[in-house]
């Protein structure tokens, strides 16, 4: 009879070490992150997760959008971000009194900003808690998860259950008539940059007069 143990496989020595090194590493750049002066908002505080379609904005373009939403909400409004948490950094980087965010997002991690995170699954589009009243927001800010209409058309039916009116927008090129049909958005001349480039082209959508062109 053959040993039982023949059948596990075993790291080896040298996978093993640089395994540790590894995690080892993670843990100091978690323990960099919560000691002083890390900013929990900065954009990628929380690393992109690739299983769950993550790709962070620049730095440049995620301020940019953030502005671009202060000023649409106006004085005192309220933004949501739909998977869209490099904006909704931003929007906390800023620390503006005189606006108000939420964020709307699948990964769980995001849940250490408090009761601004929402969870969000957009296969379940109004599956929202009770406290968000339709409407409720001046602008809504998405970036739905994959290019495809099936996600478009859903996270479509969120945004439009939120806002009051205005919608930004962010995805591939190749959805302008799709973002057209349901959501009634424009591409603007903006484009949004990547902190790792895309293979696809990305670009912003708008149903109002934006600062975007």
């Amino acid at each position: 009879k053959m040993d039982d143990d023949d059948d596990i496989p075993q790291l080896s020595s040298h996978a093993l070490a640089a395994l540790q090194e590894f995690y080892l590493e993670q843990q100091q750049r978690e323990g960099m992150k919560t000691s002083q002066g890390f900013n929990q908002y900065s954009v990628g505080s929380i690393e992109e997760d690739w299983q769950l379609s993550q790709f962070w904005y620049s730095d440049e373009t995620a301020s940019c959008l953030a502005k671009e939403a202060v000023l649409a909400a106006g004085k005192g409004g309220r933004i949501a971000c739909v998977s869209a948490p490099s904006v909704y950094q931003k929007l906390k980087e800023q620390d503006g009194d005189d606006f108000s965010v939420c964020i709307l997002e699948y990964d769980r991690r995001f849940s250490v900003y408090g009761e601004e995170f929402i969870f969000y699954d957009y296969n379940h589009p109004l599956d929202l808690p009770e406290n968000l009243l339709p409407h409720s927001f001046d602008i809504v800010i998405a970036d739905p998860p994959y290019l495809s209409e099936e996600c478009l058309q859903k996270t479509a039916e969120t945004i439009k259950y939120l806002t009051k009116g205005k919608i930004l927008l962010c995805t591939g090129a190749v959805m302008e008539e799709q973002a057209a049909k349901h959501l009634g958005v424009k591409m603007c001349k903006f484009i949004p940059k990547h902190s790792r480039n895309l293979a696809n082209e990305f670009r912003c959508y708008v149903n109002y007069a934006s600062g975007l062109d």
